[in-house]
């Protein structure tokens, strides 16, 4: 176990990607531990042999298809016009168009990406400083995998057998808590800076609404078909599909046939990299689970207390340290094993604990020094990595103070499953 786990540290430190990290330290775990061979393979495809993922590459070819199909063009110019008039309007008009997007996608480098860039290009060109657009365009992608759908959601309900439905659900008071604190702030920023204001015309508003209501129904579409039970995760997940590619290349035609196949390849290279790390995980726990140590892991953070609170906060923080070097999917499916236990024991609702757990690891998202949505950020504004660290550091209060009301108080998350979801 002690050459299973320094492999493991080794190849991090040494810069080698997290999927092949984790499958080399698990694959050298059976060799020493003397696991038959064909363990590593069953291990590896049980992991990702399930209906529920295929609803993971399905939400990210939805996400690139709006975004090539340029439909969040279209929901940025409404959130200006509908939110543009408050005090540091294109930061506000940020925020909202983000928690549309996340009604679409679920993934937080596709906001961060495709509706990054253009509200990024929106606010430098009205005169706001590139790191503040940055800043603001990372921490507002965050919202993507907490408001319905997510695909990290979908990730913690097929690993810890819980409703998708419910999580989804759980996560929309919480996606919207976090929207208006960003806003909050971006108040303040523009109270102080004198930011300007974009004007308010009725009619420019009611233009852009029905100029981009095709758009805006997608989340209520989806959200109306879980808490009605008219279909599954996964079954919505083929249904964005198809409404995008409807929109885009009927409706709007603002997509051709060469642009839908590059979606098609880079959401199939995003999809098997986000499998290929369940799968590797998956054999990565098998020998946690095995040989004792997540057992041994959880009995320990046992000992330290039994108070459900202090529970809470060991675990948020441990999982804000994991999140700053590792991948959402893989910290999901690595941590599981060891953290059900210790929930299940505290009587804590699971449905609570997964949307809890996942808005802590997209707040590592955007914390330095390894935030994917940073680098992201960094690659398509070209804003150097140094000045992104400094000014996503104040968008990081209003996230943590979120993620700590949701922790300690349940009804945040649990209220609307517990009404909605059958």
């Amino acid at each position: 176990m002690a050459i299973f786990f320094i492999t493991f540290v080794i190849l991090l430190l040494i810069g080698v990607p997290i999927s092949i990290s984790i499958g080399a330290s698990a694959v050298l775990g059976c060799l020493v531990l003397d696991y038959p061979m064909m363990v590593i393979g069953q291990k590896m495809v049980t992991g990702i042999d399930s209906y529920l993922l295929i609803a993971i590459p399905l939400f990210i070819l939805a996400g690139n298809l709006m975004n090539a199909g340029k439909i969040t063009d279209k929901i940025f110019s409404f959130a200006k016009e509908l939110v543009g008039w408050i005090p540091g309007g294109l930061g506000h008009a940020n925020v909202v168009a983000s928690i549309i997007f996340a009604g679409m996608s679920g993934s937080a480098a596709a906001d961060a990406g495709g509706l990054g860039t253009i509200e990024m290009e929106a606010m430098t060109k009205n005169g706001y400083d590139e790191d503040f657009s940055g800043a603001v365009t990372a921490a507002s992608s965050v919202i993507g995998p907490i408001f319905p759908p997510s695909i990290p959601l979908i990730i913690y309900g097929a690993t810890a057998s819980v409703s998708v439905a419910k999580l989804f659900m759980g996560g929309v008071l919480p996606g919207l808590l976090m929207g208006v604190a960003l806003m909050v702030l971006v108040f303040l920023f523009a109270i102080k800076y004198k930011f300007e204001r974009h004007p308010f015309h009725v009619a420019a508003l009611i233009r852009q609404f029905f100029g981009s209501i095709l758009s805006l129904i997608t989340p209520l579409i989806i959200l109306a078909g879980f808490t009605t039970g008219w279909f599954t995760p996964t079954e919505a997940s083929s249904i964005a599909v198809a409404y995008s590619l409807i929109i885009a290349l009927i409706v709007y035609r603002t997509m051709d046939w060469k642009t839908f196949k590059h979606c098609l390849l880079e959401s199939a290279i995003t999809s098997a990299n986000t499998l290929f790390i369940i799968g590797t995980s998956t054999l990565f726990t098998y020998v946690l689970v095995k040989e004792g140590a997540s057992t041994a892991i959880a009995n320990f953070i046992l000992g330290i207390s039994q108070n459900p609170a202090v529970i809470l906060l060991i675990i948020n923080v441990v999982l804000l340290i994991l999140g700053m070097f590792m991948e959402p999917g893989a910290i999901l499916t690595l941590m599981l094993p060891v953290l059900l236990p210790i929930i299940k024991s505290l009587n804590i609702d699971l449905v609570h604990f997964g949307v809890v757990m996942v808005l802590n690891l997209m707040i590592g998202q955007v914390t330095p020094p390894f935030g994917v949505c940073l680098f992201v950020i960094s690659d398509v504004a070209k804003i150097k990595l140094d000045k992104l660290y400094k000014s996503i550091l104040p968008f990081l209060v209003p996230l943590v103070v979120v993620l700590l009301m949701c922790t300690y108080i349940p009804g945040i998350v649990t209220y609307l499953p517990s009404v909605l979801v059958k």
